[in-house]
C-alpha cells in the first residue's frame, strides 16, 4: 500500500461536475493498493498517518499531528501509484490490485482512518474519473509504502 500524503490548506474532489468531498486544513491522501496488501497494512498505515507530526506549532516547527489542528482527511484511491515504468514509455499497472480486492481494502481504510482519527473521512469514488484540487501547504508531501516499514 502506498500513500502520498499532502498537507493542505484546502482540497476537494469533483466527479461529473459535483463536489464529492472537500476539506479545509488537513491531509489529501492518494492511496494505491496492491494485491498483497492486508488489514495489517491498513492498521499500520492509518496509525502512521494520524500520528504524523507535520503541522506547525506556535514556533512554526512541525510538531503537531492532525488532531492537534482539528484537521480533516480527504482520501482518494489512486491505482497509478503502482505504475511500473521499467520497460518502455507506457506504464504497466500489473501491481495495482484489481477492483474486487482493492475496493474492500479501500473501504476498510476509510473505516480505520475514521476510527483512528475520530472524525469522518471525506472520499472520492473508487474507479471514477475524478478532478482533484488542492492547495498544498508548505509544500509538505510525504510518501509512505507499507512494504518499507523496516
Amino acid at each position: 500500500m502506498i500513500a502520498v500524503i499532502q498537507r493542505v490548506s484546502q482540497a476537494s474532489v469533483t466527479i461529473d461536475n459535483i463536489v464529492k468531498g472537500q476539506i479545509g486544513t488537513g491531509f489529501l491522501i492518494l492511496l494505491g493498493i496492491t494485491h498483497t496488501d492486508t488489514m495489517e497494512d491498513i492498521e499500520w498505515l492509518s496509525k502512521k498517518i494520524v500520528g504524523l507530526r507535520v503541522f506547525g506549532d506556535t514556533e512554526g516547527k512541525m510538531n503537531l499531528d492532525i488532531s492537534a489542528v482539528d484537521g480533516k482527511i480527504l482520501l482518494i484511491s489512486q491505482f497509478t501509484l503502482h505504475a511500473s515504468t521499467k520497460k518502455g514509455n507506457r506504464p504497466s499497472f500489473i501491481e495495482a490490485a484489481r477492483p474486487e480486492v482493492a475496493i474492500p481494502l479501500y473501504e476498510k481504510m476509510i473505516a480505520q482512518l475514521t476510527q483512528d482519527s475520530g472524525k469522518p473521512i471525506e472520499t472520492g469514488e473508487f474507479g471514477a474519473d475524478m478532478k482533484v484540487a488542492l492547495l498544498n501547504d508548505g509544500p509538505v508531501t510525504i510518501i509512505i509504502d507499507t512494504k518499507n516499514r523496516i
